[in-house]
């Protein structure tokens, strides 16, 4: 009964054990890594990010082994992690699966489960990677939001419609209002619109800033 009792205090693990399982959680990583470089979409990409995702597959791997079956350090590195104050925002979703993503196949790794962490990288890795190019064949229909500011006595409302005919498929007046005072009041136009080319965005914003009256264009694109 002692001997069950120590042994969920004390961990023993030997340097090669050790590291085979920083290899396994690097070489894991790499593929994860590599997966999600080929599949970001994103316009926020970051190489630091894929850095930190091999490196966080090993990290995780290491604390594992470190924990062991020690309740004693389990619950220290609870108290000490509890210190440290992670401000950086993740906004995409799919930065996110990637981050549990490292920490699974890393707690796999340093549990010494190699069967584990390698199936499960493969087979996760190769369904996220069918599953967001299958997405990609089929993108739904992306809008974008216009604004474009005039002159208030500004008579150009025709030559805009047919500027934003010839490069859109689909474009919807959704906001008109006034800002400004005096002689330096415009009139400000929001529109969403569907590019019948995305790669024609630049030319569009030149060919609307070469209309009379018009002052300032904005373009806003969807980060997904």
């Amino acid at each position: 009964m002692n001997l069950e009792i120590d042994a969920l205090f004390h961990f023993q693990i030997t340097p090669a054990e050790a590291i085979g399982n920083l290899l396994a959680a690097l070489v894991c990583g790499i593929f994860i890594a590599y997966i999600y470089k080929t599949t970001y979409r994103g316009i926020n990409y970051s190489a630091n990010y894929v850095i930190s995702i091999i490196m966080l597959t090993m990290i995780t791997a290491l604390v594992i082994m470190v924990i062991g079956n020690n309740l004693a350090r389990a619950f220290g590195l609870v108290g000490a992690m509890s210190i440290i104050r992670f401000r950086t925002a993740v906004k995409d979703t799919q930065d996110i699966m990637f981050i549990f993503f490292a920490l699974a196949v890393g707690l796999a790794s340093g549990a010494s489960m190699y069967a584990i962490a390698i199936v499960g990288t493969l087979f996760i890795g190769i369904a996220s990677w069918a599953a967001i190019n299958i997405n990609n064949e089929n993108p739904k229909k992306k809008e974008y939001l216009l604004q474009v500011y005039t002159d208030y006595k500004s008579n150009s409302s025709s030559t805009l419609d047919k500027t934003l005919s010839n490069y859109c498929k689909k474009y919807n007046l959704v906001n008109l209002k006034t800002v400004g005072l005096g002689e330096s009041q415009q009139t400000e136009s929001s529109f969403y619109i569907q590019f019948k080319k995305i790669s024609n965005a630049p030319s569009l914003i030149q060919e609307l800033n070469t209309i009379e009256g018009v002052k300032k264009v904005n373009l806003f694109f969807d980060e997904d």
